[in-house]
């Protein structure tokens, strides 16, 4: 019950379970095919160039933005939690002249911040989080995608810790790259990428594609300068997945069965669903929360639905309750980051864990906890809070 990785969903361990076939099985390239109409569904877009990257969710955001960033480009990265400041990082080594805006960890920006800021950079690319979860927050992204389109700024969002689980709309937010992992929402293990790229981002890749010696043809690109990452080279990648198959990697097979299943779960619930049960369930897991006496961290307005932010009280050794509720109870929640660390506890209610049992063992389990702690906490108070919530909103 921590902020990812979460217990997968047994559909998807038994999915990665199968038989391996080779890359260029039809039964491996048609499941590549069908994996990309699915996660066209989670993204909520039309994108032809919606496909998996292998590798963690680390290894989208690096493939976009090295993709994206040629040295020397510039970027805007808003900053209100530790995964801005990777975004800043990866775009810094892709040789981009970065500009950063920053919030305080607990806040997001308002939109008018950072269109401000789009008009005084004048940036090639905003990168920005969607769902941070060092903070529990969501940053709104509608105004800021069509603001990004009105000015021919390419806009990324990184939507790991949020997809699946939190209103996202490719598409109809003007986003032109996002990316994500199995590990949270999703309800898969960490290892593989989805990504989603739109016909402007697609072009910008096209025109610094550069197929490697030893796979190229006659007619194949070959750059002065090309991408500066091999392996995360979308321009290769893309037409690895597209009708040429050009062999730039081996799939991750397994990795990709587990894909599948995550995006075949998540069509078969429906994307409102989804989002609806993981309100539901966060915010059963925020009323227990507040049940027992406890602060919620951070704006609670744009919280995410799928992670609580929760203030370690007063003369409690959060590290302690974590380790207790983990021995005892084989529950794992997390702490924080940075100027968050051993300040906030992070609970999820994500996946395959957004589930009603799930919210109320936990809630159970941390009473008991934080009693033998020395917290002065409401007996049944989580319990009683969530089950308020829950049959308010039956």
């Amino acid at each position: 019950m921590g902020p990812g990785p979460i217990t997968a969903d047994p559909r998807v361990l038994r999915a990665m379970s199968a038989a391996l076939v080779g890359q260029y099985d039809p039964v491996m390239t048609g499941y590549m095919a069908e994996t990309q109409a699915l996660y066209r569904e989670v993204f909520r877009t039309g994108n032809a160039a919606t496909l998996l990257v292998d590798g963690t969710s680390r290894a989208g955001i690096e493939a976009a933005l090295v993709s994206l960033i040629e040295p020397g480009d510039r970027v805007l990265v808003p900053i209100f939690g530790r995964f801005g400041f990777l975004l800043q990082e990866i775009a810094a080594r892709c040789g981009a002249e970065v500009h950063t805006i920053e919030r305080e960890w607990g806040e997001v920006f308002p939109p008018e911040q950072v269109i401000a800021a789009l008009d005084e950079v004048r940036p090639k690319l905003l990168a920005l989080v969607h769902g941070d979860t060092s903070t529990t927050l969501a940053q709104p992204l509608a105004e800021i995608g069509a603001a990004c389109r009105e000015r021919g700024i390419l806009f990324y969002t990184d939507v790991t810790a949020s997809l699946g689980g939190n209103e996202f709309a490719a598409d109809a937010w003007g986003v032109d790259a996002a990316t994500a992992g199995l590990q949270k929402c999703l309800a898969g293990p960490s290892g593989s990428s989805p990504i989603t790229l739109s016909d402007r981002a697609v072009a910008v890749i096209e025109a610094r594609k550069s197929i490697e010696a030893g796979i190229r043809d006659d007619d194949s690109q070959v750059l002065a300068q090309p991408i500066r990452s091999n392996y995360f080279d979308l321009g290769q990648i893309l037409d690895y997945w597209g009708e040429k198959r050009l062999n730039h990697h081996t799939e991750a097979t397994s990795m990709l069965y587990a894909a599948r299943e995550c995006a075949r779960l998540l069509a078969e619930e429906g994307m409102a669903a989804a989002v609806a049960r993981h309100a539901l369930h966060g915010g059963a897991m925020a009323a227990g929360l507040t049940g027992l006496g406890l602060e919620l961290f951070g704006d609670q307005a744009h919280r995410m639905n799928n992670v609580i932010g929760v203030v370690i009280p007063a003369g409690v050794d959060g590290e302690a309750v974590r380790g207790a509720l983990l021995a005892d109870y084989a529950i794992e929640i997390g702490t924080s980051f940075g100027p968050l660390h051993g300040r906030i506890w992070r609970i999820g209610v994500m996946g395959y864990n957004a589930r009603r049992d799930a919210v109320l063992t936990t809630l159970a389990a941390l009473e008991q906890v934080l009693r033998r702690a020395g917290a002065a906490v409401p007996s049944g108070g989580g319990v009683d809070a969530a089950l308020a919530h829950y049959g308010a909103r039956a």
